[in-house]
């Protein structure tokens, strides 16, 4: 925890920096391609849609939509945004080969050729941006560089921009289960502390996460470019590493985006966490098996029944509460500034005896559920389970 919160601080003091840095240099605005690889219509998507349309931008930028097949529900989504942004540079690609297990990989693989620019933007279908999206974080290209080279790093090459992001519960006539309000509490105040401490402990960043993957098509070559992730599972992370390993800076920048957080049902809130927890174990093996000491509060709580109850171990239990409540406010309020935290932190025993529990059982089996389909991972790649 002191760890998560020592990591917050970091951050904290480089988002300002670098917003010292743009301000001086805020014309830094490159032309980009935006690709969103589409299959069927999520929550709050046509809401992720527009906020790109409406972007502030000095430079120019097109978004490019991808689907398996025109027979796709996200077809008709996407015309209806043609007719509400008819100045907006908007296509769509059909990409009929699928060249490897992932499909969302195969369609980026195909739509990456029809992009017109040397900087190419990806996220997810239901990912939500501010109107200042794309000028943050195009801009932490320009303010990164400059950075490192004010601090005397002589390869200060960006290779990639990445951006935390906060889950957000759908209110949109679904109810708000208890399983949704777990997930999006999770996001906040386990999953981004975990970046967080990854970056400082490490010296940056060298993975990438879904929410924003931006890469200059120079560097995202001379990692291999995406063909050779038609099979991965993970393959934002796959991605940011590839590129770290070819020499290149991966940034954090501190633009925060928003995803949807379906209204689950236990089941879908099972697959997903244990997809989500079989991925990282596979792609972060070491740290992974580190992971479990982190759910502090079963613990102290297992401590306390396993000492008889004994009051040294309340006192541990107070300590152990005050600190993870203290990550959960510093990365997801103070960082984030996810407001679902406060109404959800009584949940925060729970969600931490249940990610105990993910990680405990993550190691039973290879199998995982991704949209609706069953596939066996092994080493970070994926096929079909029978």
């Amino acid at each position: 925890m002191l760890l998560a919160l020592w990591g917050a601080r970091d951050f904290a003091h480089y988002c300002r920096r670098t917003a010292d840095a743009s301000a001086g240099g805020m014309g830094y605005a490159p032309d980009v391609t935006i690709l969103k690889p589409l299959k069927g219509v999520d929550a709050r998507m046509y809401a992720g849609f527009v906020s790109h349309c409406r972007q502030q931008y000095a430079g120019n930028f097109e978004i490019v939509f991808g689907v398996s097949s025109m027979d796709d529900l996200a077809v008709e989504q996407i015309g209806r945004l043609r007719a509400e942004f008819p100045d907006c540079a908007i296509r769509l690609v059909e990409c009929r080969a699928r060249l490897g297990t992932s499909g969302k990989v195969s369609n980026l693989v195909q739509m990456l050729r029809e992009a017109r620019f040397e900087y190419v933007v990806i996220n997810d279908s239901d990912i939500r941006v501010s109107p200042h999206y794309l000028t943050r974080v195009m801009g932490c290209f320009g303010a990164a560089a400059d950075m490192g080279a004010a601090a005397g790093i002589e390869d200060a090459r960006v290779g990639m921009v990445t951006a935390p992001y906060l889950g957000r519960t759908a209110s949109d006539g679904n109810a708000l289960t208890l399983w949704a309000r777990l997930e999006a509490l999770g996001i906040s105040t386990d999953f981004l502390p975990g970046v967080l401490t990854a970056r400082k402990i490490e010296g940056g960043i060298r993975f990438g996460l879904g929410s924003t993957l931006a890469v200059s098509r120079t560097a995202l070559a001379a990692a291999g470019g995406l063909e050779p992730l038609v099979d991965y599972l993970a393959d934002d992370y796959e991605i940011g590493a590839r590129i770290a390993q070819a020499g290149y800076r991966v940034e954090l920048c501190g633009e925060m985006v928003e995803t949807t957080v379906p209204a689950y049902d236990f089941r879908g809130f099972w697959d997903h966490q244990l997809r989500w927890a079989r991925s990282t174990r596979d792609s972060r093996r070491l740290g992974y098996v580190g992971l479990g000491v982190t759910y502090c509060i079963p613990w102290a709580v297992m401590n306390c029944v396993a000492s008889g109850l004994a009051l040294w171990s309340f006192t541990l239990l107070s300590l152990v509460a005050l600190a993870r409540v203290s990550v959960a406010l510093s990365v997801g309020v103070g960082v984030l500034r996810d407001g679902q935290v406060l109404r959800d932190i009584w949940l925060l025993p729970l969600r931490d005896f249940c990610g105990l529990g993910f990680w405990a059982w993550s190691f039973a089996s290879d199998t995982v559920v991704w949209r609706g389909e069953r596939f066996r991972l092994s080493s970070g790649r994926i096929s079909r389970a029978s």
